[in-house]
């Protein structure tokens, strides 16, 4: 195994001494077993989005026709509605 070395603020440190304990483990085995648990978990993530994860937010948020793919006119006044509303923070 290699060696390597890191710095945790207090409060962390804490929580993993106090797991450490509680496990009756070292403290690296906690840290390495959290690192694994951690990557494996974003692995896992990456292969489940979706699109619609990704435009969650703007699903159902214009008006106009069910598919706006259907006519490019469409969504070109769709598009110019929705910017004509306006918005509070238009930043």
């Amino acid at each position: 195994m290699t060696t390597i070395s890191l710095k945790l603020p207090d409060a962390l440190l804490r929580e993993v001494e106090q797991a450490a304990e509680a496990r009756r483990v070292g403290k690296s085995a906690v840290i390495r077993d959290c690192i694994e648990q951690g990557l494996r978990r974003l692995k896992i993530s990456k292969k489940e989005i979706t699109c619609l994860d990704m435009m969650g937010n703007w699903v159902g948020s214009v008006r106009g026709p069910l598919d706006l793919s259907t006519n490019r006119r469409y969504l070109i006044d769709a598009v110019a509605a929705h910017a004509d509303r306006g918005r509070k923070n238009s930043r």
